[in-house]
């Protein structure tokens, strides 16, 4: 197959965590593997990850892992096993209950959320599950809330509650998601996905515990107050996701495609990494094929610049797992064809700071990505060689989306798999070198061995001093391989 650019996320669960399918996965294109901490106890998680550590290994590829906390959701009580049907212009009352085992049933839903009755007022709205069934309070009194079923439908399980306030008495991370992060944090992962973000302290929270060389953040983009504060969070994280699921009961849904491409605009200009997620191949959970609205879907998020497509459901659950990485990235690569590399580096803007104590070194990593840049263009190279101990060399120059591959060179394994985000970039993994010449050489014959160059070609180097922070990647070198 050639090759892709746009990475691809899979999610593992009791369809796809048979260490023979994860395999294939890894065969069929998956560069990270999702894990959702919501589901099932923690130790299985710790399972999953030695068997895809192995997988990967037997592959010889360095694939990423990514968790998922679970975030502070809240949910009704367990509906029949059957289900219940609420119908449209019914009354039905919530009431707010916390106790493992509390139930609900066509009248009467228990919610998970101690402060439910202070939170609401009437009028608003209170999409149920995956937004299909949708209520309105109607009264609130010091027990319950009233409601109005305007959109009538199936309710199962444990469905999730969309309050519609952004001023939920909720924490994100919940102390939940901090017990679960420190055990997953002993035995290694690469990214963390924060879920239901709705500032940057959300996201210095979790940075205060895993370290700033830790795994890296992934903001998950899912509420209101995200979207409104989109460059603070943005600028706080390492990566974002675009979570249209929860972002389509929480807006308006014709909103969530131009939503998704404002996401796509900013996460670009700050070099950060961009998801695009849910329901991507839907229709794949149970069909071999997806429908030709996925298939546009797919490909209208590569044309936007995204630099990762997630698959859900459709891995984790589905009945073709396997297919459904296969078929993500053909879409991906068709798409490939047909993106304006030339346009979207020459409409880049310059790459936005952090904040005022990063604007020098993210400066530096423009100016020298940007010359990258024109230098392949003008020198018609073969390849991009970043030395990077972070990746943050790579995510400069990924920025731009060049025609020619972007090779990360690193002596961090974990930078390696972290790769697995970054839009066109192919890790090699070298050893410690003392001297800018030396990484260059090294880099060099790295990318050679790995059948990535070859004698006669023309490459672009970025390299720098191998000590002291990444902003000292300050060299730019044409090399002849030789």
């Amino acid at each position: 197959m050639e090759q892709r650019r746009t990475k691809i996320v899979a999610t593992i669960g009791p369809a796809s965590d048979d260490p023979t399918i994860i395999g294939s996965l890894i065969g069929a294109g998956m560069d990270m593997a999702r894990l959702g901490l919501a589901h099932g106890p923690i130790e299985e998680t710790i399972e999953r990850i030695a068997r895809i550590r192995t997988a990967a290994s037997e592959a010889r590829r360095h694939v990423g892992i990514m968790v998922d906390l679970p975030g502070p959701k809240v949910r009704a009580g367990t509906f029949p096993e059957a289900g219940v049907t609420l119908v449209e212009g019914n009354l039905v009352e919530l009431i707010p209950d916390e106790r493992p085992g509390a139930t609900s049933d066509a009248t009467h839903i228990s919610v998970t959320y101690a402060d439910l009755l202070d939170d609401v007022t009437p009028g608003d709205r209170v999409p149920l599950g995956d937004g299909g069934v949708e209520l309105i309070i109607d009264d609130v009194s010091s027990d319950r809330a009233v409601a109005v079923v305007v959109s009538g439908g199936l309710l199962k399980g444990r469905p999730g509650v969309t309050l519609a306030t952004e001023n939920l008495k909720l924490s994100t991370p919940t102390p939940n998601d901090f017990r679960l992060l420190d055990a997953v944090l002993e035995v290694g992962v690469d990214a963390v996905a924060i879920s239901f973000v709705r500032s940057p302290a959300d996201v210095e929270r979790t940075r205060s515990v895993v370290g700033t060389e830790g795994p890296l953040l992934v903001a998950k983009i899912e509420t209101r107050a995200a979207v409104n504060s989109i460059d603070a969070v943005i600028a706080a994280s390492d990566a974002v996701m675009v979570a249209r699921g929860d972002l389509g009961v929480r807006c308006a849904l014709e909103d969530v495609p131009h939503i998704q491409k404002h996401i796509i605009r900013s996460g670009v200009s700050y070099g950060r990494p961009v998801i695009t997620a849910t329901q991507m191949l839907e229709s794949m959970v149970h069909a071999p094929q997806p429908t030709r609205a996925e298939v546009t879907d797919v490909a209208n998020a590569v044309f936007d610049g995204t630099s990762a497509l997630m698959l859900s459901g459709e891995t984790a659950i589905g009945a073709h797992p396997v297919a459904a990485v296969a078929t993500m990235a053909r879409i991906a690569v068709r798409a490939e064809k047909d993106f304006d590399h030339l346009g979207w580096g020459a409409r880049l803007g310059r790459e936005q700071a952090a904040g005022a104590e990063d604007e020098t070194s993210t400066r530096m990593h423009a100016a020298i990505s940007a010359a990258a840049w024109r230098a392949a263009i003008e020198a018609d190279v073969s390849a991009i060689l970043c030395c990077t101990r972070t990746g943050a060399t790579a995510r400069s120059i990924a920025r731009f989306r060049p025609v020619s591959p972007i090779v990360g060179i690193t002596p961090s394994t974990q930078t390696a798999r972290q790769m697995g985000l970054m839009w066109g970039v192919e890790p090699v993994v070298t050893g410690e070198h003392t001297s800018a010449d030396e990484i260059i050489w090294f880099a060099v014959e790295a990318a050679v061995n790995a059948g990535i160059t070859k004698p006669g070609d023309v490459v672009a180097v970025l390299a720098g001093s191998p000590y002291g922070p990444e902003a000292a990647t300050d060299v730019l070198r044409l090399v002849r391989v030789h």
